[in-house]
């Protein structure tokens, strides 16, 4: 067995940072009142990371490429019959039903953070971009924002958590920590994952071009 470095800093950052703002965005949103400018804040700051990651999955190290873990329906069938005759499934990075989890969830945050964009309350909070559309369009990507990708988010943190309670339990596998320390141990031969000074700095780049040009959108008059 070998340690084999799988995930890189950028990659595990923006993970914990997800967690943590989807959760703060929540909170807010629910006690409402003055807290409902932080919920706004936190879905500028969600809306820079999605972004980042989008980018991050096409010039990122090889595991968190999109084309390193999006495959076709015979992989996906293939490795559905390993997960049903209790063969060790193992691979590296992503596998295929994580893939389209991945994908899933960054699709429905974006549709979470574009339509709070264009919200209201009807009372004294309106997304930045609320002034751009009619108020029964707006009414209408709020009802998407607050009820309908809302509870679709909520299914993806679920079906998020109990894959993890899965492969910990029946397939002996530690999703977790990886994402923490960014290593595996492994027997396979495999390059691993670059996350050197450069990789970092490319990183940081790309976020704050992310930052600046989220932060040029919600400042539009």
């Amino acid at each position: 067995m070998k340690k084999l470095r799988v995930w890189d800093l950028p990659v595990r950052l923006f993970h914990w940072a997800l967690v943590l703002l989807i959760a703060g965005a929540v909170v807010t949103a629910n006690i409402g009142g003055n807290w409902m400018e932080w919920h706004l804040r936190a879905g500028y700051a969600i809306l820079t990371l999605i972004l980042f990651r989008m980018i991050w999955g096409v010039i990122g190290s090889v595991y968190a490429r999109f084309a390193n873990f999006i495959v076709g329906p015979r992989a996906i069938l293939a490795y559905l019959r390993g997960l049903r005759s209790d063969a060790a499934v193992r691979l590296i990075g992503h596998n295929p039903l994580a893939g389209l989890s991945v994908l899933g969830l960054l699709a429905v945050v974006l549709l979470q953070a574009v339509t709070g964009l264009f919200s209201n309350d009807d009372i004294a909070i309106e997304g930045p971009l609320f002034k751009f559309i009619s108020k029964e369009l707006s009414d209408q990507l709020t009802w998407i924002h607050s009820e309908l990708s809302i509870n679709v988010l909520y299914g993806f943190v679920a079906l998020h958590v109990l894959a993890i309670a899965f492969y910990y339990v029946r397939k002996k596998q530690d999703l977790l920590t990886p994402m923490i320390s960014g290593d595996v141990l492994t027997e396979l031969d495999v390059p691993a994952a670059k996350d050197g000074v450069l990789v970092r700095l490319l990183a940081l780049v790309v976020f704050a071009v992310c930052a600046a040009g989220v932060y040029a959108l919600v400042k539009l008059v």
